[in-house]
């Protein structure tokens, strides 16, 4: 059975920083992409960035250049390291792994419970 947990999530001031971990199990973590997505009060869950099976990623524009995905495939676990976070980072984090290796692949699976990430002064 797929199963991902996050955790590292917080409140934090703007400027600040955050690294996320998901741990996952029930399947081969190495062979699948993994996505970080998030959702905000009021709004629809977006991607914020994505790892392929080699290493490669992709990032929403939002968040270029301040976030970083990777993975560590002998922990079973992708990070995404949060700098310079925004107010408007504030939201519940998900990770997801994704249906084949490619980055651009879809999501698949069950939502986890997702880590709470709060930017406010």
């Amino acid at each position: 059975q797929v199963q991902v947990v996050e955790s590292g999530g917080g409140s934090v001031q703007p400027g600040g920083s955050l690294r996320l971990s998901c741990a996952a199990s029930g399947f081969i973590f190495s062979i699948y992409a993994m996505s970080w997505y998030r959702q905000a009060p009021g709004k629809e869950r977006e991607l914020v960035a994505s790892v392929s099976a080699g290493g490669y990623t992709n990032y929403a524009d939002s968040v270029k250049g301040r976030f970083t995905i990777s993975r560590d495939n002998g922990k079973n676990t992708v990070y995404l390291q949060m700098n310079s976070l925004k107010p408007e980072d504030t939201a519940i984090y998900y990770c997801i792994r994704q249906s084949a290796a490619s980055q651009w692949s879809t999501p698949f699976g069950s939502w986890g419970q997702g880590t709470q990430v709060t930017v406010s002064s």
